[in-house]
This record gives C-alpha cells, structure tokens and sequence, in this order.
C-alpha cells in the first residue's frame, strides 16, 4: 500500500511540473525577437508623437483619478474580483517609472510584466497593446518621460483570495494571452492596416466589447461581438452584428463622426463610450478616425440569431405599451418627436434605431433611469443632455416607456419588465 501511494504522489508531482513546464513555455516573452527601432533623428516629434498614442490608447481614462493630477494613479477599476488600481506612470522615481528604460515600458505593453518581471493584472489591457509596434511604444515613454513627476504612492489592489495571487495569472497568461506585434494582411489596404492596427491594439476596443468568461478571459472567435461590462453594468454592443449596433448599414462618415464627435444622425454615445470618445477619440486625426471606420465596417457580420420571444401575454403587452406612449407624450416627445426621429444633433432618433432594441435593454434603461449625457467634443462643444427620469417615474413606469420605445416606429423588441429595472435602479454610475 505504501509504494502505490508513493506511486500515486510521484505520479501528480510529475504531473504538477509538467504542468508547471507548459505554462512556463507558454508565458515566455518575446522580447529578444523584435527587432530594436533605429536611433530616433527629432527627439521633439517622438514626444509629439507619443502623446498622440498616448491620447489614442486613452490612458489618461484609467492612471488618473477623479480630481486627482494627470497620470499619477490611484484610479479604482473595478473588476469582478476586487478593485485594482491603476499605478503612477509620471517620470517621478520614487513612485512612477522614473527608473524605467524603455525596454520595461516595452515590455510591459508588449508582455505583460512590471520592470521587475512580474505579472501585471490584466485589467491593463496589455493583450491588446502587445499588437503596438516597438516604435510606437518607444514614443509613447518618451511622451511620459516628458510630463512632470508627480509624488505619489501606488495603492495596494484590493482583490479577494484567490485572486490577489500573482502566480495564477501564469494559468490565465497559458489560455489567453499570445505576445505578437501586429501583423499587416497584404491584401487590405493601407488604411484598413491602419483601423486594425488601432483598434485591436492602442484602442483596445475589445476590452469592453467582447464576452468575457468567468475568469475574465474573451472568446478571440467572439472578438468585438459585444459584452457586458461587469460592475459598470453597462452594455458594449456588438459591433460585428446588424441586429445590434447595425455597422452593416451606416455609412462611412456616420460611423466616424460617432468617432470622434460623440454624435451622428444615426446615434449618440453614452454611458463609458462618451469618457472614451471625450478623452481618446476626439483628439485622433480625421485619418486615423476614418481608417477605423473602415476597419469596423469590413468585419465580418455575425448570424443574426433568431428574434427573442416576448416573455408576457399580449395582453400584458398591450397594456404596459399604452402606459408607455402616455408617458413618451408626456416626458419625451418634445425632443424625440412624435415619429421617434428626433432632431439631429441635439437629440438622438429613436426609431430603427438598433442600440434601442438589442437583446439587452439595460443601455436604455439606465439612460431613462439616470440620464444620457454625450460627450463635449469640439465638433460638438455645447452637447445637449437627457435628464434623468429615475426620480419621477417608477419601476413599472420606467419598464413601460423604454417598451414603447422599443416598440414604436417600426422598432420590435420584447417589453421589459419592472424587475429588470430594479436591478439596475441602484447600481453606481461609475
């Protein structure tokens, strides 16, 4: 009995370093193998540049708090695993990346790990910033050595067992993380390259508008396909689905005016999309905006999935419509209209209008309960807001207004009921 358990207990250890040998393989970075930039020859249009890359991959959104100075941290995301907070990436020695070479902020983006050679969470979105190009990362720290130091402590993570344990993210690394610079495809056109190259890297616009799984990782066969934003508890749509956002069928320069002013005659931006567009999109060039234009609306679009049956009779759903239109004539229609086209650009159409009648109403119902507010941009400087409705209106009231709006001027879509508004009466807004 005892050389069988011995057996069995040399059998799992053999087991466990084999497994540890795989994932060692697996989290090897590739730092040696890309080619190191050539001497820069203007210093100045590097600084210049990096702070141009800087504003595109929005990292003043995440490393600066609310009220608190650029860069320096201290930022909560808020994860479904704990609060992690966002480090000081001022040039200060002490607390920032003053001891830093450019090789660490290399491969921080590119691998995923601190100067030390830790593991960074990634909540710092660094499996979509491996694609940056090692120039492109090189002017960035550039830029961020340039901006003044700011003294300020990192904050510890505030992450539940058995999450704050670094040697974890060796497994997650293994199943979802592969370093690659991008890849050009030779048949696409420069400007396609471009819109890739932006959002599957600096944009990193996957981080919110894909699926992720229990363990925070994201389908790659799913990418962009929409996702639910934990603890924000907002909704990314799907930007490979006609049934959702509904690329498919806008043109060009609706989608880059979405972009980079915020708003088009085909929709507005709320809820974290309007930080990203006020902070990042608004500064990138009309270029850079139009070639993600075209990158978007060349992805492939995804089988639309069979209508969602509604939930109660028709004569529930006859009765929580009337009550909608009632509340629709009495609190909406003066700026949305009686056709639910709205007037452009102060006040987004209603009608066909696919953000209003995806699968999940929670984008609606939160802008009714709290409010919609877009961002200022400088095509768009003075944007108009919707006032919240939350005080006024009740579950049931609130359920019935956002039906009928889902239901009116050709849009179709089950009704909501006043407990999916209740979920998210009280859920924070940032």
């Amino acid at each position: 009995m005892k050389r069988i358990f011995k057996w069995i207990v040399a059998a799992l250890l053999l087991l466990v370093v084999m497994a540890a040998g795989v994932l060692a393989l697996l989290n090897v970075d590739d730092s040696s193998e890309q080619p190191q930039p050539a001497a820069v020859a203007n210093p100045a249009e590097q600084i210049a540049r990096g702070a141009y890359l800087v504003r595109s991959g929005d990292c003043m959104a995440c490393h600066t708090a609310r009220g608190g100075k650029q860069l320096a941290g201290g930022r909560a995301i808020q994860t479904p695993f704990g609060a992690i907070y966002a480090p000081n990436i001022t040039p200060d020695s002490g607390t920032g990346i003053g001891t830093w070479s450019a090789g660490d902020f290399w491969q921080a983006l590119h691998n995923g790990r601190s100067k030390d050679g830790s593991l960074l969470y990634p909540a710092f979105p660094y499996t979509s910033y491996t694609k940056v190009t090692r120039a492109d990362a090189d002017a960035m720290f550039a830029y961020l050595r340039s901006v003044p130091p700011v003294q300020q402590k990192n904050l510890q993570h505030d992450l539940r067992f058995p999450y704050n344990n670094r040697f974890l993210l060796y497994g997650w690394r293994a199943l979802y993380f592969r370093p690659g610079v991008y890849q050009p495809e030779a048949q696409q056109s420069v400007e396609w390259n471009r819109g890739a190259y932006l959002v599957q890297g600096l944009g990193h616009c996957s981080a919110c508008h894909t699926t992720r799984n229990a363990l925070g990782g994201t389908d790659l066969k799913a990418e962009l396909g929409g996702g639910f934003i934990p603890v924000v508890n907002w909704y990314a749509p799907s930007l490979t689905s006609d049934e959702e956002i509904g690329l498919g069928d806008w043109d060009i320069q609706h989608v880059a005016g979405l972009l980079k002013n915020g708003v088009s005659p085909r929709g507005t931006v709320l809820g974290p999309m309007a930080e990203v567009v006020g902070a990042s999109l608004q500064h990138l060039s009309d270029a850079d905006v139009g070639a993600m234009a075209v990158y978007l609306k060349s992805l492939p679009r995804q089988k639309e999935e069979s209508a969602a049956k509604e939930r109660v009779s028709p004569e529930q759903a006859a009765s929580v419509l009337e009550l909608g239109g009632k509340i629709y004539k009495n609190h909406c229609v003066d700026c949305h209209q009686a056709s639910g086209k709205g007037q452009w650009p102060a006040y987004p159409p209603l009608a066909s209008n696919h953000a209003i009648t995806m699968p999940s109403p929670v984008n609606a119902i939160r802008v009714v309960l709290n409010g919609g507010f877009a961002p200022s941009t400088a095509a768009n400087p003075r944007p108009y807001g919707m006032p919240p409705y939350g005080p006024l209106l009740n579950d049931s009231e609130v359920a019935a207004v956002v039906s009928y709006i889902r239901n009116s001027w050709g849009n179709k879509a089950p009704v909501v009921s006043a407990a999916e508004v209740n979920r998210y009466r009280a859920v924070p807004l940032d």
